[in-house]
């Protein structure tokens, strides 16, 4: 099961996607039928976003979705006819990032923004909620700052379940889902600051979507093909059974002494085929359209700008 947030008849709403990913059916409908007195609602009765929808999910709600629609075809709606938004639109939290977590990206960028070590413990940094935009938003270039900008494609992790001091063998229970997220850097403001909070936290600098498969779907431990391209030229390609630190051990180990909420949002890094790392790089311009692409969750679309077109 896949879910979104949609712009449909001006109106937010919260959807399931159909295992195509060519039609869609609005949750209101499921929940004016099956409302579930856990859930914090709306004055309609149901989940008011996805930060809500997450906190309140029951774990029967995935086979009892799948049935209701199943049996009522004729409620679902194209996709082409709603506006995809970002999963999460507003964050409620910063969105926590691994850097160097794949060993040959690590190498590619040894020397410029990376020691010749691989990492013992998992690197962390965030991105503020203001970089999130949705598949088919505009990447800025913010020429007046940073003449670097780089993409990465990167597997999210989006948790449903509090919790801390968490074990390995228990990570999977507070997954909620998984989606797609381009971590969009200004090489040289990260350089430069000699840190990475800067560099990654430009407006629309973080484009995610285009929906959460939730993981019932995809089961640990995952072995899912993660791919870029830019103007349909492949960058990246790798798999993320690949990582340097898989995904129990980065819940566990951000977990120890840190409180994680339904809705938080983990990038599990990169793979190698950055721009940063070609010779010359190749770094992100006007007009330029990024794709990143994970197996049996989807394709993330965006272009690039210059800001003063926006």
């Amino acid at each position: 099961m896949m879910y979104a947030t949609i712009l449909y008849q001006e109106q937010e709403q919260l959807c399931c996607v159909d295992s195509f990913g060519e039609r869609v059916f609005l949750l209101a409908e499921f929940f004016s039928v099956c409302q579930s007195p856990e859930a914090p609602s709306t004055t309609e009765g149901f989940p008011a976003d996805m930060l809500s929808f997450i906190s309140c999910y029951q774990p029967e709600w995935t086979d009892e979705i799948a049935e209701f629609y199943g049996k009522r075809p004729e409620l679902s709606i194209p996709l082409s006819s709603v506006e995809l938004l970002a999963p999460i639109p507003r964050p409620a939290r910063n969105i926590v990032c691994l850097g160097k977590n794949y060993k040959a990206h690590a190498e590619e960028l040894k020397g410029q923004i990376f020691n010749d070590k691989l990492p013992t413990f998992p690197i962390y940094f965030t991105k503020p909620d203001h970089t999130v935009i949705a598949t088919g938003g505009t990447i800025l270039l913010h020429e007046t700052i940073t003449q670097k900008v780089d993409y990465e494609v990167e597997l999210a992790i989006v948790i449903g379940k509090s919790g801390t001091d968490i074990p390995k063998e228990k990570a999977e229970e507070h997954i909620f889902g998984y989606t797609i997220a381009n971590d969009v850097s200004a090489r040289d403001l990260q350089q430069d600051h000699t840190q990475w909070y800067k560099g990654k936290s430009l407006l629309t600098h973080c484009p995610m979507g285009p929906w959460i498969a939730h993981k019932s779907t995809l089961p640990l431990p995952l072995e899912l093909k993660i791919q870029s391209a830019v103007n349909g030229e492949g960058r990246q390609s790798a798999n993320v059974s690949e990582l340097i630190f898989d995904i129990p051990t980065i819940i566990s180990d951000l977990s120890r002494g840190y409180m994680l909420r339904p809705g938080d949002i983990i990038l599990t890094g990169t793979p190698a085929g950055v721009g940063m790392g070609f010779d010359p790089p190749k770094y992100l311009k006007d007009g330029d359209l990024v794709d990143c692409q994970i197996e049996k969750i989807g394709v993330l679309s965006n272009s690039v700008a210059f800001s003063c077109k926006a």
